[in-house]
């Protein structure tokens, strides 16, 4: 597994889920209905899953070394 291939999506994906953990402080902290307030703050943590997912993909992909599909051409 080239290593190098997989610093920029985990410089990456570390970024936004520091972004969307600070967003789901933020709404903590507002003056909103508690309902909204738990509707976005669930979004946010579903982005996060989603980013994580993301970034586990990525790690299969460069472990089994597939290649560019223009590669085949």
């Amino acid at each position: 597994m080239n290593i190098r291939k997989l610093i920029a999506p985990l410089i990456i994906i570390s970024f936004i889920i520091i972004y969307f953990l600070l967003m789901i402080v933020g709404f903590i902290n507002i003056s909103a209905p508690l309902g909204l307030r738990i509707i976005i703050i669930l979004i946010y943590l579903i982005l996060i899953g989603i980013s994580i997912s993301v970034l586990i993909s990525r790690i299969k992909e460069l472990r089994s070394d597939e290649k560019d599909d223009l590669s085949k051409y």
